[in-house]
């Protein structure tokens, strides 16, 4: 496991603000740290997979005005399959599978409701091992995964011990 501290949060922080910013801007904005030692920590973090830069697109932007989530009750037998289908159409932004009521849950962007009725009816339904699908449709996402940060607990839960260690 990738052992955190204080000043990675921070560097996580900033670039989830902006995925571009310089390293000499985030040792800028962080303080106590050089430019050097940021783009260090940037690198190990990626090489460690810990987090990716990456352009993200909002699929309202390309016309995909309308999106829905569908749980899937699926036979148990098909659960991955089934998963690893439905990560495989384009129109499809999050594929997930689950405990509980729901085996696979999904997230369809599309350009209007009819296109979501069409590809769960005739699409999602028809792959086998699925049994049942319930869709909601999403009006409005007030948060989404690109908009996530470190919750302040894990911040607050680093000692100072453990900063001073790894930037000595």
């Amino acid at each position: 496991m990738y052992n955190f501290d204080k000043i990675d949060i921070k560097i996580v922080n900033l670039l989830l603000e902006d995925g571009r910013m310089s390293a000499s801007e985030i040792a800028r904005r962080i303080g106590d740290i050089s430019e050097r030692a940021a783009r260090y920590r940037i690198e190990r973090m990626v090489n460690e997979g810990v987090v990716r830069i990456s352009a993200v697109a909002k699929p309202q932007a390309f016309g995909l005005t309308t999106i829905a989530d569908v749980w899937m009750e699926v036979e148990s037998d098909h659960i991955l399959s089934v998963a690893k289908k439905m990560a495989e159409f384009d129109n499809i932004s999050y594929v997930a599978c689950g405990i509980g009521e729901s085996d696979v849950s999904i997230q369809i962007v599309a350009k209007d409701t009819a296109e979501i009725y069409h590809f769960v009816t005739e699409v999602v339904r028809k792959v086998p091992g699925v049994r049942k699908t319930t869709t909601s449709i999403v009006p409005l996402i007030l948060k989404d995964v690109y908009q996530w940060r470190i919750p302040e607990r894990i911040v607050n839960e680093l000692s100072d011990e453990e900063v001073s260690e790894t930037t000595n």
